[in-house]
């Protein structure tokens, strides 16, 4: 316990111990080398670690489709093949549809085979599932002259779905013109996708690409579809989900027009791609309408489609001082890892060892320095001179000149 108590109530401090040693020199120099190395081209320089950063980026997206299509020996436009027609960041491009007409409220039988029937029984059994087009009445009627289905209660006819249709091939050559404005709040930045090099006469004539093209507004859907790394042809019949990416990557430090978006392409619904339940991407919509008679109808409407998700995404930085003095004591504080490691190597490693502890690490205990003979001689020459304006209880060290306050016992 004794032991303890002496153990705790003891003082380290340092010692310095110049080693004159090729090997943990070259170490030393290397080790701060490499990090002074990393805070100056990596957090500086790449990272830019001076700059306070903005990521809560504020984003406004327009968006305009156009191109003509035939699809059902009809010309399509605009207004027939693109939902919802607000021209937000989200918007689908129809390519397929699949219609049912003059719909309305009645009992008829289920269009879908799994729910074929012999008798009464075999519907009566299914009452409590929900049918694909309606409410089972528990009824077996006949759906044409060769068998029979079970009978619905809801819009009729029921929907039949499976009809092989072509596609609107023409969808490819479609254009998306995508009008973006952003703003970072905390510097109080607002820039937009139009560069001041951009006019009227350009946009009119310009479709985007990486090369030659990679600020321009407009693109073709086809080239959007080709740059995610998807086929057209597939993704018409069954649809799917492509994103355009928009990028604001800037440096506020250099000029405004420096601040420029980057675009990039993907395919965000790859799980639906691969599977072979719910392929691709397809939607449902009815127009209605009144009969002479009064009665409501409707036609129901099964739009296989290509869905355009517009995100925007912002990372700006500008000089402050505060990051940029944090971030300079962190480098100088670094640089003391290498001291840490020449030690491990120097103390556990190296040859001699044992002779390097005992050259750093030094005991010293109350009783050491009164058998002293500097400490007895020291004792001495303060008797001597008690007559001199300094108190009895101010000494001086005699080994490094400092001013200590204390009495000796």
């Amino acid at each position: 316990m004794w032991g303890c108590i002496t153990d705790f109530f003891t003082y380290e401090t340092t010692k310095s111990v110049v080693v004159k040693s090729w090997t943990i020199g070259i170490i030393n120099r290397v080790v701060q080398l490499l990090i002074i190395s990393y805070f100056a081209g990596w957090v500086f320089l790449y990272e830019k670690a001076y700059q306070e950063r903005d990521t809560a980026i504020e984003s406004s997206v327009m968006t305009k489709v156009k191109g003509f299509g035939e699809h059902h020996n009809k010309t399509m436009d605009v207004a027939d093949y693109v939902t919802p027609t607000q021209g937000a960041s989200v918007f689908c491009v129809i390519t397929k549809l699949i219609t049912t007409e003059n719909q309305a409220q009645g009992e008829c039988p289920e269009s879908e085979t799994k729910f074929k029937c012999e008798h009464h029984d075999n519907c009566t059994k299914l009452i409590s599932k929900p049918g694909s087009n309606g409410l089972l009445t528990g009824r077996c009627v006949n759906f044409n002259s060769t068998f029979k289905t079970c009978q619905i209660r809801g819009w009729c006819p029921a929907e039949i779905d499976d009809i092989p249709i072509k596609p609107m091939m023409e969808v490819e050559n479609f254009t998306i013109f995508i009008k973006n404005s952003i703003r970072f709040p905390r510097f109080n930045f607002t820039k937009g996708n139009f560069l001041p090099t951009i006019n009227s006469s350009y946009i009119k004539k310009c479709n985007f690409d990486f090369e030659k093209n990679s600020y321009c507004p407009i693109f073709r859907i086809g080239d959007v579809i080709r740059l995610a790394h998807q086929d057209f042809t597939t993704l018409a019949s069954k649809g799917g989900v492509i994103g355009i990416k928009i990028a604001w990557v800037c440096d506020l430090d250099r000029a405004e027009d420096e601040c420029k978006p980057a675009y990039s392409f993907t395919r965000l619904d790859g799980m639906s791609e691969k599977s072979t339940v719910s392929p691709g991407y397809n939607f449902r919509y009815a127009k209605y309408f009144k009969r002479p008679d009064g009665t409501e109808a409707r036609t129901l409407l099964k739009a296989v489609a290509i869905r355009f998700d517009v995100m925007v995404n912002g990372d700006a930085g500008k000089f402050n001082m505060i990051p940029t003095l944090i971030n300079m004591v962190a480098a100088f504080t670094s640089v003391g890892v290498g001291a840490v490691l020449c030690d491990i190597i120097l103390l556990n490693f190296l040859k001699g060892a044992d002779q390097y502890k005992a050259r750093k690490f030094e005991e010293v205990s109350d009783k050491q320095i009164e058998k002293s003979p500097s400490y007895i001689s020291g004792m001495y020459r303060t008797r001597e001179h008690s007559q001199l304006s300094i108190r009895p209880e101010d000494k001086f060290s005699n080994d490094s000149g400092a001013f200590s306050i204390g009495q000796y016992g």
